[in-house]
């Protein structure tokens, strides 16, 4: 959960929390005596048994396979199919070793998969809480052709802290369920920058949706950072 600063259509602000919508679980899956199914990770390899590690330490692939027919070196017993807890994701270099310091890049290719770009990562700040707002544009665009549009990778859901910014985004969802449409959220002065929800993360596209139950609501800010594009 997190707070988010918004303005409405008449550009007055307020700060409300936001976070991702809860997700209704339709199916669960089980044994065939109808038991609970727990997922696990497993240890398939160990690192200094790996085909680079040992096709390095062997010179070639003629002398490889010959210590593999002759001592099964690629096999470790002892760690092999070993259950996982608690892991975390590193990064190797080239000779297996840990490596520390990682610079990021961004590789951007057209549709057919050629590379056009590669440019460092640079880490975006977030730019919706604080003194950043994220603002309402004015720019409705219709539910059905946005989602044609776009590929929404991510949803949050805005909800009021108090009975003032109840009315604050009830006015909202109502606006955008009566007109049925999306309205087009974003971020700096001009409210026309990407949102950015966390501190590095990626830059999206927002879409808020507004619905209404009487005297319930519910706002969505849609989030995308993927457009359809004909080939």
């Amino acid at each position: 959960m997190q707070t988010l600063n918004i303005t409405n259509e008449k550009q007055r602000d307020g700060e409300v929390i936001m976070e991702s919508p809860p997700k209704t679980v339709l199916f669960k899956k089980v044994t065939i005596d109808g038991g609970e199914l727990i997922s696990a990770k497993f240890l398939k390899q160990n690192i200094r048994i790996a085909f680079e590690t040992l096709l390095n330490h062997h010179q070639d692939l003629r002398t490889l396979g010959q210590a593999i027919i002759d001592g099964d070196p690629e096999v470790d017993i002892e760690l092999t199919g070993k259950r996982l807890e608690g892991t975390r994701k590193l990064y190797l270099r080239q000779n297996g070793k840990i490596a520390y310091r990682v610079d990021m890049q961004v590789v951007i290719r057209d549709p057919h998969g050629i590379e056009k770009e590669r440019k460092d990562l640079t880490k975006a700040m977030s730019n919706i809480s604080g003194e950043d707002v994220v603002r309402w544009s004015g720019k409705k665009f219709d539910k059905a052709e946005t989602i044609r549009k776009y590929v929404f990778t991510r949803k949050m859901q805005l909800k009021h802290i108090s009975g003032l910014t109840y009315d604050f985004l009830y006015g909202m969802a109502k606006e955008l369920h009566e007109t049925n449409s999306l309205m087009f959220m974003g971020g700096g002065k001009k409210g026309n920058e990407p949102l950015v929800i966390t501190q590095g993360g990626e830059p999206y596209r927002g879409f808020l949706e507004g619905r209404l139950d009487g005297e319930r609501y519910v706002l969505i800010l849609h989030l995308t950072n993927m457009e359809m594009k004909a080939m």
